[in-house]
């Protein structure tokens, strides 16, 4: 009896083997678009900027394998540092800033005491909706002193308001571009996570006779740290990514924004007018990663318990 049982058993097992292996598959046959895909769009290219920033193209030569060359003389580019330095004062003052206004109107609009709430939630939201190149485009022309909206103010009161586009005030009018365009997009960050507080804690705060500066540093600011860390984290990400601005405005502010003006346009000047594709290969790496350290430590110093 004990031998008829043991091919049944075998056969249970051999089943139950073809039946996990069946539901592996599954799995990778649902995962696998979105393996293909981001090997595709972000893995494949990633892979190639290294492999170019190994590279130089050289007059006797050609293109030539040189290995960390590339990365010594980015690292020793006072151009490079300078783009970085520029970005990094930017994103100092300009992230507080829009971070600040984007909480003040989301604690606004959650406290239910603001008329017309639907309206001015979409008012705020609507400079995120246009794009970035109409928008700098909008605020260049209302910058412009000979045919703008600084000029007309100039001639029309006889005064002599500062240059918005000059060297001094170039990088605060491409902050307030940038804070025009992404308060809405960040104040509706916080306001979905300000919506999912729990009433109860409200009513807990209303029964020990909380006023509302309490409640809002006492129950809403730590229950939307989480939403904070994030719209930091973007808010970096984007300022180190600053590109659209300062090459829009470059024509009406020539003296102001140089071909360095930031890592981002200093690699685009680098690979399509200076045909020096390995090189800005390569800064763009260091900059992706100077990008990635900033924002580890923003994140492991937002997350940590008791910051």
């Amino acid at each position: 009896m004990t031998t008829l049982q043991q091919p049944a058993a075998v056969d249970r097992t051999a089943r139950a083997s073809l039946k996990r292996d069946r539901r592996s598959w599954t799995g990778w046959g649902f995962v696998g678009p979105f393996v293909a895909v981001f090997a595709l769009v972000f893995l494949a290219p990633i892979a190639y900027s290294i492999y170019l920033s190994l590279f130089q193209d050289r007059l006797i030569g050609g293109n030539t394998f040189v290995g960390l060359d590339n990365y010594q003389q980015a690292l020793q580019d006072d151009q490079f540092w300078s783009g970085v330095t520029r970005v990094g004062l930017f994103l100092a003052v300009q992230v507080p800033i829009m971070l600040g206004i984007a909480l003040l109107v989301a604690l606004a609009l959650d406290s239910g005491r603001l008329y017309g709430k639907n309206f001015f939630r979409i008012s705020i939201f609507l400079p995120y909706a246009v794009p970035a190149v109409v928008a700098t485009l909008m605020w260049a022309f209302m910058y412009g002193t000979r045919f703008g909206l600084v000029g007309d103010i100039n001639d029309a009161f006889g005064v002599s308001l500062p240059d918005p586009l000059s060297p001094d005030l170039v990088l605060a009018s491409i902050g307030n571009i940038v804070t025009w365009e992404f308060v809405g997009y960040n104040m509706l960050i916080f306001y979905a996570a300000l919506r999912v507080i729990p009433h109860s804690l409200y009513e807990a705060a209303e029964i020990d006779g909380a006023g509302q500066l309490r409640v809002i540093t006492a129950i809403k600011l730590p229950a939307i740290r989480g939403a904070l860390v994030i719209a930091t984290i973007f808010s970096i990400i984007g300022s180190f990514q600053l590109f659209n601005e300062p090459s829009i405005l470059k024509p009406l502010a020539p003296n102001a924004i140089t071909t360095d003006y930031t890592p981002n346009y200093y690699t685009y000047t680098l690979s399509f007018n200076g045909q020096q594709h390995n090189y800005s290969a390569t800064v763009a790496i260091v900059m992706g990663l100077i990008t990635m350290v900033v924002a580890y430590v923003v994140q492991l110093r937002g997350m940590r318990k008791g910051a």
